[in-house]
């Protein structure tokens, strides 16, 4: 008996030393897969939908014989996901994914390395993702749509400038692997619903209405959004706009020509001098990455985007010369080469979030 009981706790000795190694085997494999950065330390966190409306079918309803008489229907809202760090800076900053795109865009980088999201949570912002009306988490439209699957993901390889395909630009900041693209492409989703330009900016703004003053960070078409945005809130205190492609507002009988390209014909909108000289009243912002042709060419995407560095050029002039403070950065002539239409999420994002901080300081916005 006595050896019995030696041998047992032998056996338990060999199952504990056993067990610990196990866990620190896991713990090192664990911080191999980590970034070995410091933990982001969350005060509150959360999820909402802003804005949207109601529609009511007539009559009246029965719960004990349903029928679509007198029932209602919730949708055309925002869907927010957000995060306060402890110790946060007094603005928060607002992202608002573009065209085909969801929140995910500025989460985890195609590659794997942290986005835009945690970035600036790390710089002690609070971060609220939104999902625009009908699109991801928003996925609820009082409009009847159609979602064809359509093969295009070739087509915004160009578009996005990561190269024009198959091949890409020599020195895009993008891992050139399958498993990079493959989630890359997997970040696009279908709109339920047609898009309305009007629905989303309501939505945004009431975002707005909920949390008070902050930062509105665009990208791509919810840029023109943006400035609608801004024009029905004054709680938005600034805009940071990631490559605006579309909705450029100019006072009315100041709007420039049509600008043509391969990728498209791109027209500016006409508003009240009323609501253009609201967006003359905070900072803005905006960057454009590179591979942008300087001279018209026939591939659509490097094309499409000279057009529009071009017109935001003719747009900051304007707003500028009513008294407003826009400044548009070409990254390659701040130093910063090979960034596509995602420069939040590209190789060097880290590098992109430092000029943006660097904006966010001068301009006081980061107190």
């Amino acid at each position: 008996m006595y050896k019995a009981g030696k041998i047992n706790q032998w056996l338990q000795s060999i199952l504990v030393v056993f067990i610990v190694s196990i866990s620190i085997t896991s713990c090192s494999s664990s911080a191999k897969v980590s970034s070995g950065k410091n933990p982001i330390v969350i005060k509150e966190q959360g999820s909402f939908a802003a804005g949207g409306t109601v529609i009511t079918n007539p009559g009246v309803f029965d719960p004990y014989k349903p029928t679509a008489a007198g029932q209602t229907l919730r949708g055309d809202h925002a869907y927010i996901f957000y995060q306060i760090p402890v110790k946060a800076r007094t603005y928060p900053l607002v992202m608002w994914h573009g065209i085909g795109q969801f929140s995910k865009t500025w989460e985890t980088t195609p590659d794997g390395r942290e986005g835009f999201q945690n970035v600036f949570l790390r710089r002690r912002f609070p971060v609220y993702l939104v999902d625009q009306p009908r699109r991801g988490n928003a996925a609820r439209s009082t409009v009847e749509g159609n979602i064809t699957p359509t093969p295009d993901e070739q087509g915004w390889f160009g578009t996005f400038r990561i190269g024009i395909w198959p091949d890409y630009f020599e020195g895009v900041q993008f891992a050139r692997d399958s498993v990079t693209l493959n989630q890359y492409f997997r970040q696009m989703v279908p709109n339920v619903g047609p898009i309305d330009i009007n629905v989303n900016a309501e939505a945004v703004s009431a975002l707005f209405n909920k949390i008070g003053a902050g930062i509105l960070v665009t990208h791509s078409h919810s840029g023109g959004m943006g400035w609608r945005t801004a024009i029905k809130n004054q709680n938005v205190k600034a805009i940071v706009s990631y490559e605006p492609g579309s909705g450029f507002l100019f006072p009315e009988g100041e709007v420039p020509a049509a600008m043509l390209s391969a990728g498209g014909t791109l027209e500016a909108v006409a508003i009240p001098m009323s609501d253009f000289m609201k967006l003359t009243k905070i900072p803005i912002v905006i960057y454009y990455g590179d591979n942008i042709a300087k001279e018209p060419t026939n591939a659509p995407g490097p094309d499409g985007w000279r057009v529009r560095l071009a017109m935001a050029r003719l747009w900051r002039d304007v707003v500028n010369k009513y008294g407003g403070d826009v400044t548009v950065v070409h990254l390659p002539e701040a130093g910063l080469k090979g960034n596509t239409h995602f420069p939040f999420s590209d190789l060097n994002n880290i590098e992109v979030a430092d000029l943006m901080s660097k904006w966010l300081n001068e301009k006081q916005l980061d107190q």
